[in-house]
């Protein structure tokens, strides 16, 4: 199987992110303590460590902030992201003018701590399924203006993104069915609308809605809230349900791809993704995933 390529973040979007984060904690006066304490003119030398295991995922945003606030500080990454890190691990050298390093810290430190977080955690959810076919996803659950840092931090972590708004795929739900009066009805508006290059997906709660699914043929079903049982019945069906269209992927018995989602944590994943779905989409890896405690330490002379 060809390994992909990790993604990387903009240049633009990092700067345009660091940017706003940076103006939000200098506020009107700056970093009024430095200024106070520490005198023109000095310098710092530091260190940015790890304090437990884990991913490393936004790294790029870290440096950003300390160039920001001064291109004469120097950033020496020994990591890069995806890498696992150690408990005790430094991960960057940094040194330069004494006031902004330390007005760039926390910024720095909330980019690099949340996203390693992201990255860490999804990596515990990945290590439960590597024996079977499915893929852990994130969902648009993401903190607001922090999507597309969260889902580059996901594919950190051995993750992947399910779509990352709502205009890039079409995902029909219960709301949407319940208003648009059934399931294959709202299938066929759907394919009546996109492009040949739009993705449609909808969500079923019930075997007959799955049935009911197949027959209008969509790309992807999102099974909610079922049971390994019910997962591994769904399975069942769809792969008998081959054939019937022209929508068999080349190369799968079955007609569409098939997403759990519902109840899923670490406890769960595992019997979720042994029942033959290829895909298991959880806010838990974006909304619940802690962050990885990493710091900055002064190094003294």
């Amino acid at each position: 199987m060809t390994t992909p390529h990790l993604p990387v973040l903009s240049p633009l979007m990092v700067e345009e992110q660091v940017r706003a984060a940076l103006a939000e904690d200098l506020g009107r006066a700056g970093d009024i303590t430095s200024q106070a304490t520490v005198a023109p003119g000095m310098t710092a030398r530091a260190e940015l460590n790890v304090r437990e295991e884990g991913v490393l995922a936004g790294l790029d945003l870290a440096r950003a902030a300390f160039r920001l606030m001064d291109p004469a500080i120097r950033f020496e990454a020994f990591f890069a992201d995806g890498d696992r890190l150690a408990s005790g691990t430094a991960i960057a050298h940094i040194a330069g003018p004494a006031r902004a390093v330390l007005s760039a810290e926390r910024v720095a430190l909330n980019f690099l701590m949340h996203l390693s977080g992201v990255a860490t955690h999804t990596a515990r959810f990945a290590a439960e399924i590597g024996h079977t076919q499915a893929r852990v996803c994130c969902t648009r659950k993401t903190i607001p203006g922090l999507r597309a840092l969260e889902k580059y931090a996901v594919r950190m972590g051995g993750g992947s993104s399910h779509r990352y708004g709502l205009d890039d795929a079409i995902l029909i739900k219960d709301n949407h069915i319940a208003v648009s009066g059934g399931v294959a009805g709202a299938i066929r508006a759907a394919r009546a609308f996109a492009g040949h290059l739009v993705k449609v997906e909808v969500e079923v709660t019930t075997l007959a809605e799955l049935e009911e699914a197949l027959e209008a043929g969509p790309d992807v079903v999102l099974l909610d809230n079922m049971g390994p049982e019910l997962l591994r019945r769904a399975v069942e069906i769809n792969r008998d349900s081959a054939g019937l269209n022209d929508r068999t992927y080349a190369g799968d018995p079955r007609r569409a791809k098939l997403e759990a989602s519902g109840n899923v944590n670490l406890t769960t994943v595992r019997a979720i993704a042994e029942t033959g779905v290829d895909y298991i989409s959880t806010s838990k890896i974006t909304m619940a995933a802690p962050t990885l405690d990493i710091g900055l330490d002064v190094v003294l002379d």
